[in-house]
């Protein structure tokens, strides 16, 4: 049995090789876990060029929207370990969605994909609409405090940045503001501009327009130090809630057999076209910090995320929501 064993991956570890000098002889597939327009879907339509150019095959976006991203996590986890058909998506499908629904996640985020590269972060801010009378963070706290219940927040859904920032803020400053989740940015900034639900957390570039406008106020932005994009809101930091911080992420992830060349050789190519000023400056134009760390890395992300926002979601009961 043992030797059969020690044959079988023998033949495993050539297989792989083989596919890796191989690899890639035809087109690969970017499976976004969002619709088109939304902040993955931005991220992989500027890299899918420039890994077109590295690998020398055609790199081709696909859009697989639905269940907080589950559905294309799932479909690529549940694909061949080939290189061919890889996932770009954000927290939730690939951390923070194991401990919001345990065992009725049909893949496990660790062990069924194989982590590639982290491509770009991003703060959020808190936006309420212009009705909410509050212009400060403190103003806003009071103002829940004093009228429990009479406001809703709205997220891009059950699991996301969007979402568990305000638990946590919730949780943290006792705080009684009703959740309402929505399919993403396409559906959440309307209901957001018409007064539909009255805060949230946001990424900058989605409401970035409507705060310009005067129809959105934004109070406090999650990262450690302020965004250049809203130079004169404070960060969570200052205001005393260093807690806060949270960063809306996107990473490029692929079934969890493949073959460690074939991974090797996309995060060569990732980091390869991060690097690139031109791509640089397109992230950094829509709001984004751009990464490209190693599949280790990524990999050690992805593992502090699940724990301290698996904290979150027991200590809040935002699983059940």
């Amino acid at each position: 049995m043992l030797r059969w064993l020690l044959v079988s991956m023998a033949l495993a570890g050539v297989a792989g090789k083989v596919l890796a000098e191989d690899y890639p002889s035809r087109a690969v597939h970017l499976v976004v876990s969002f619709p088109a327009g939304t902040t993955p879907d931005t991220v992989a339509r500027v890299i899918a060029p420039k890994l077109q150019q590295g690998l020398g095959q055609p790199v081709v976006v696909e859009n697989k929207p639905g269940a907080g991203g589950n559905i294309a996590a799932n479909a690529v986890a549940k694909s061949a370990p080939d290189g061919y058909t890889l996932l770009v998506s954000t927290n939730g499908a690939v951390a923070t969605n194991k401990i919001l629904f345990g065992k009725d996640l049909p893949y496990d985020p660790e062990t069924d994909l194989a982590t590639i590269s982290l491509l770009a972060s991003a703060p959020q801010v808190l936006v309420v609409h212009n009705t909410v009378p509050a212009d400060s963070f403190d103003a806003f706290l009071k103002y829940v405090r004093a009228n429990p219940g009479r406001l809703s927040y709205g997220s891009v859904g059950s699991g996301s940045a969007s979402h568990l920032t305000m638990e946590l803020l919730k949780s943290d400053a006792g705080l009684f503001i009703v959740h309402i989740p929505y399919r993403g940015f396409g559906q959440v900034i309307p209901g957001m501009v018409n007064g539909d639900i009255q805060a949230m957390f946001a990424i900058i570039p989605a409401v970035l327009p409507h705060i310009k406008s005067g129809k959105l106020k934004a109070l406090a932005v999650t990262g450690l130090k302020r965004s250049e994009l809203l130079p004169d809101v404070p960060s969570v930091k200052e205001l005393g809630y260093p807690q806060l911080e949270s960063l809306a992420w996107i990473g490029l992830l692929a079934p969890g057999k493949t073959p460690r060349p074939v991974i090797a050789r996309l995060a060569k190519e990732v980091q390869g076209a991060l690097a690139e000023p031109e791509t640089r400056k397109l992230l950094t134009r829509a709001g984004f910090d751009v990464v490209g760390d190693s599949p280790a890395e990524f990999r050690a992300w992805q593992k502090s995320e699940i724990e301290k926002w698996g904290k979150v979601i027991r200590a809040t009961g935002a699983a059940h929501q």
